[in-house]
């Protein structure tokens, strides 16, 4: 099954993530694979990443997130509720003028990944996040719809791509 069409790509913003914690009695993290983040897990850190970058195509971009960190540890009794994580996002957002930011959170695998936020059946899910090349039209990258329409692989010698 196809990642980018499991979940719900409605991009969480922080006052959304608020609404739902108001609703909750206990928090729980469900990773791509169904597997839930351990219910010891720990916000490490919240704030804003301010990315200004340039593509590969030459256009100068700037993005703005909200950003935390959820870690765990060996200690088992430990345990958040919706209120704290309030807490802890509100404290953030006077400290750091954290406004109404889409989500970006973060998670130990094999290295920090990357992830957007979702909610369903009571629980937080985070989405995976892809790369991808902003400048398909300057690069020569071939849209799916003309990668179907040619039936023929962007790598093939003539595409451009190699």
């Amino acid at each position: 099954e196809d990642l980018f069409f499991k979940f719900n790509l409605m991009v969480m913003k922080i006052n959304d993530f608020k609404n739902y914690l108001y609703e909750l009695e206990h928090v729980a993290f469900m990773l791509p694979n169904n597997e839930k983040i351990p219910a010891h897990f720990h916000i490490t850190e919240m704030g804003i990443i301010d990315k200004n970058y340039i593509d590969c195509g030459g256009t100068i971009r700037k993005e703005k997130t909200a950003n935390f960190q959820i870690w765990h540890a060996n200690d088992y009794e430990h345990r958040i509720d919706p209120k704290k994580i309030i807490d802890i996002i509100e404290v953030a957002q006077k400290a750091v003028q954290m406004e109404n930011l889409d989500i970006e959170v973060e998670y130990q695998s094999d290295t920090i990944g990357k992830y957007e936020l979702s909610f369903s059946d009571d629980c937080f899910q985070l989405v995976p996040t892809f790369t991808d090349c902003l400048a398909k039209d300057k690069c020569g990258i071939p849209s799916q719809t003309e990668i179907n329409e040619s039936n023929e692989s962007c790598c093939s010698p003539t595409s451009g791509c190699c």
